[in-house]
């Protein structure tokens, strides 16, 4: 078969995929069921009504949605987008759907990816936390990340505000790599805060999403998101939470997969870190350092060609990283602007005279270089 002809057949084979996906009644958990019986989408679209009523605990409004096969307008939309924007649709039988995840209960038949998972991210390490972190909290995350990112170790989050984008900025400061799972389309920036980390990430690593383009951010996203954070990785890291946390639910999560479940211990009175504490008390491993982490996953890795690679590659990020100069031009203002003290960035930005849209980016790229820090608030301080 030529390559356009393969070509051809790869975009019928996802037009399928997708048109099950949006087919209404049909989750993760009976896509995966009609796959087993079926083995691909369009057979499960060519089966009649009385074979398909021969899958277990089917119900009867799914049967009648997948013969009506009204969704093929969704689909060749979706379809277009992807391709028009670059991003790329993993599905379940494909060779670069992530092992560790395609083993959980329910695992996403689609995955829309901006940017590249590598083979060498399965050895992966998750970190989260509240999205109204301390200063504590925000310093941990970001240094744990760059110390498993130094070691080899992609670090895993969910983009939010606080913990989370702490890890990420921690993983990329370190020159390694990082995986975000949103709640909401790939394409969508939210939070709005973290737009431009939102456009570096996908140079280091991965921004992904089980919903399709356009969706916006809904609250029952998110915890249902949170499954597939636990399932790349080999562990979970909780830095701070309080006693209804989400990340509460991703270690709940990571034990019913089977995962590592660690913990950073917070002060004693700090409401932020009651579950954290909680999950301590239930057997969670108490984390100080990377080498607690990487004590409990090493034997699951050891022999892995990719984590070596992966090592090889942070060293010699980390080498350059230590060759880099005191910043020039705007980014050397912003540095000689900021101290020990922690300052706004709107009085940032009007010292050294420049707008938040050309600030901005040029805030991010400091932090990634180390140089400065961000505290809650959208205060700064030199790292």
């Amino acid at each position: 078969m030529g390559t356009g002809s393969q070509q051809t057949a790869l975009k019928d084979d996802i037009f399928y995929w997708l048109a099950l996906y949006f087919t209404p009644g049909v989750g993760a958990v009976l896509f995966a069921r009609l796959l087993k019986r079926f083995k691909t989408p369009r057979a499960v679209f060519q089966a009649s009504e009385a074979e398909l009523a021969e899958v277990p605990r089917l119900p009867l409004k799914a049967i009648a949605a997948v013969t009506r096969f009204d969704r093929a307008e969704m689909a060749e939309k979706e379809l277009q987008d992807i391709q028009d924007r670059g991003i790329r649709l993993i599905t379940l039988d494909d060779p670069g759907y992530p092992p560790r995840l395609k083993e959980i209960h329910d695992p996403p038949p689609l995955l829309w990816v901006d940017g590249e998972i590598k083979p060498e991210d399965q050895v992966a390490v998750s970190i989260v936390g509240s999205r109204g972190a301390t200063d504590y909290g925000r310093e941990t995350a970001h240094r744990l990340a760059g110390e498993l990112a130094a070691s080899g170790v992609c670090v895993i989050s969910g983009m939010a505000l606080g913990i989370d984008s702490a890890a990420h900025l921690g993983a990329l400061a370190a020159g390694g790599r990082t995986l975000a799972v949103l709640g909401c389309g790939v394409d969508i920036v939210y939070p709005r805060p973290n737009r431009d980390l939102l456009k570096k990430l996908p140079h280091q690593g991965a921004v992904i999403s089980e919903l399709p383009l356009g969706t916006q951010p809904e609250p029952g996203f998110f915890p249902v998101r949170n499954r597939i954070i636990s399932g790349l990785s080999l562990g979970v890291v909780v830095v701070e939470a309080g006693e209804r946390s989400g990340s509460l639910i991703t270690a709940r999560m990571a034990v019913e997969q089977n995962r590592e479940v660690f913990a950073v211990p917070g002060r004693v009175a700090s409401q932020k870190s009651r579950g954290t504490h909680t999950l301590l008390k239930q057997g969670a491993k108490l984390v100080e350092t990377a080498q607690d982490i990487l004590e409990e996953i090493i034997p699951q890795i050891a022999g892995r060609p990719d984590w070596k690679k992966n090592r090889a590659s942070a060293a010699r990020a980390g080498a350059a990283d230590e060759t880099i100069p005191e910043p020039t031009g705007d980014h050397g203002r912003i540095w000689q602007a900021l101290g020990d003290e922690p300052m706004h960035v709107d009085k940032l930005g009007r010292q050294v005279n420049l707008s938040p849209p050309h600030l901005a980016p040029l805030l991010l790229e400091l932090e990634l270089q180390g140089l400065i820090r961000q505290l809650p608030g959208m205060r700064y301080i030199r790292a």
